[in-house]
Order: structure tokens, then C-alpha cells, then sequence
């Protein structure tokens, strides 16, 4: 049987104390690759053939029984891929980097375990929210500027109510018209009007330049939101696609026509 110092159970069974803490972490990252002050190998002395076990894999290394742990560490950044300061060495526990081989007992054939996390294991973790992130951006979601506020749509809501805008009820629900809905502008500042045929489950979006005819169930979400001081029209999005960036804005929308809009295009219920 191959000597070992320690035994690879026992020292599965301490990694949990001697995980790499957030300062080195953070050294390493600040460091990188090996600094001209990272202990080297001498090439004098004797030299030994013993076993690193990394990561469930097992790597032959020759050195020298009189070098230190810091100096392994050095000598084994290129080989696994962890730079030193993250890395620990586990000898009948911690190893600490001023120790020599010899006196850890390390003798031919033995096994050394290092535990330790890649840059790129590092940089993954980095790129995920943590809860306190997730609870932020959620936050911020919920405390987003309204529509009126933002920057794209206020450039078009400071035009003001379009002179042929059909008039607006504040707090009224009532049924579409039986004729287009217009007076309304789109996102480029353009005259809009909206056709409803529900015999063929499309709506109509008319522009100037063109009418875009959209069968009902191609329509993924209808939102709205009041316009900031003129309460009695609202801004629209239809949503054509899975995420908002697909969205189709409408302003001057009649407010007594919203609940009425939502209706017909996605259903009685499913626009609560």
C-alpha cells in the first residue's frame, strides 16, 4: 500500500474548516499569476515522487523534501490551476507555509490533498446576484420611475395632447367605439389608430405609412399606465414578443377605452 500522510478521509473531512476565506480571495485576485516574491523550488536537495489529489484528480509531482509549503504552492499553481494564495494544503490538517516536507513527513509515494477554487470558479460566483442583490434589483423594480418619467416616452408626452386626440374620461370604463380608435401618437412621434376586427381576431395598427395587422393571439401582454398630470389618457404598450423590448408604445390612449383595449385583445379575465 502507498504511504500516505494522513488519509485521503480524514482530510475530506477537515476541507470544510480550511476553506479559502474572502481575503484570499481577494488577494489572489489582486495578485494574479505568481509575483516575483512567491517562494521558488531550490534544485538542490533531495528530491521526492508523491501524489497531489485536487479536485477528485490525482497529479504525479517530483520536489524537493526540503522545501517549504509556500514554495509547493508556487510550484503547483500551473499544474492545477490555482494560483498559491488560494490555495491549502492539507497534511494531517493545515499545512502552513513556512513548514518544510520533511517535517510534515512527506516521504516517497505519499498523497497531499489541496483545496483551493480556480480564478474561473471565482469569476462564475462573481457574475451571480447574491440575495441581497436579488433583493435590490427587486427593489429598484418596484421604485422604477414611471413611464411619464422616462426619458423616451417624455419626449413625446412634452408635444402635449394632439390637437385631433379623441377626448379622454378620467375613472371611466366604457366599451370600444364601433369606429378606429385615433388621435394617438407611436413611439416616433407619428400619428396612430387602432382598428379592431374582432370577427377576425386581429387588431389594426395604422400608421401613415402603413397598417399592421395583428392576429389577437400573436399578442403576449397589453399594459398600461396613466399619463402624469392628463390622468385621462394613458400610455399603451402592446407586447409582441416574449420580453418588453418587443413592445409597441401608443400615447394619448383615451382612458375610459384601456380596460376595454386589454379586453378584446387578451380576454375578459386575463388582463387582472
Amino acid at each position: 500500500m502507498d504511504p500516505e500522510v494522513g488519509t485521503e478521509t480524514t482530510n475530506e473531512e477537515k476541507i470544510d474548516k480550511y476553506v479559502v476565506s474572502s481575503s484570499d480571495l481577494k488577494a489572489a485576485l489582486a495578485e494574479g499569476e505568481a509575483t516575483p516574491e512567491d517562494p521558488q523550488p531550490s534544485t538542490s536537495g533531495e528530491q521526492i515522487d508523491f501524489k497531489i489529489v485536487f479536485n477528485k484528480k490525482k497529479f504525479d509531482v517530483t520536489f524537493g523534501v526540503e522545501e517549504t509549503i509556500g514554495a509547493l504552492k508556487s510550484h503547483l499553481q500551473d499544474i492545477i490551476g490555482v494560483p498559491a494564495a488560494m490555495q491549502k494544503i492539507m497534511i494531517k490538517g493545515l499545512a502552513k507555509d513556512e513548514m518544510t516536507l520533511k517535517k510534515l513527513g512527506v516521504v516517497k509515494g505519499s498523497k497531499v490533498m489541496v483545496v483551493g477554487s480556480t480564478l474561473n470558479d471565482v469569476l462564475e460566483i462573481a457574475k451571480k446576484p447574491n440575495v441581497q442583490q436579488l433583493n435590490e434589483e427587486e427593489k429598484a423594480e418596484t421604485q422604477k420611475e414611471s413611464w411619464s418619467q422616462q426619458k423616451v416616452h417624455k419626449k413625446i408626452l412634452e408635444k402635449g395632447i394632439p390637437d385631433d386626440a379623441m377626448p379622454g374620461i378620467k375613472n371611466s370604463r366604457e366599451s370600444l367605439p364601433s369606429f378606429p380608435l385615433s388621435g394617438m401618437l407611436n413611439k416616433s412621434g407619428g400619428k396612430v389608430r387602432l382598428t379592431f376586427k374582432l370577427e377576425q381576431d386581429q387588431v389594426w395598427i395604422g400608421t401613415k405609412e402603413r397598417t399592421q395587422k395583428l392576429p389577437l393571439n400573436s399578442i403576449k401582454a397589453v399594459t398600461s399606465e396613466p399619463v402624469e398630470d392628463h390622468e385621462e389618457y394613458h400610455i399603451v404598450a402592446i407586447q409582441m414578443g416574449p420580453t418588453e423590448a418587443s413592445r409597441y408604445y401608443i400615447y394619448w390612449v383615451p382612458a375610459q377605452y384601456v380596460d376595454a383595449i386589454k379586453e378584446a385583445i387578451l380576454g375578459k379575465w386575463q388582463f387582472f
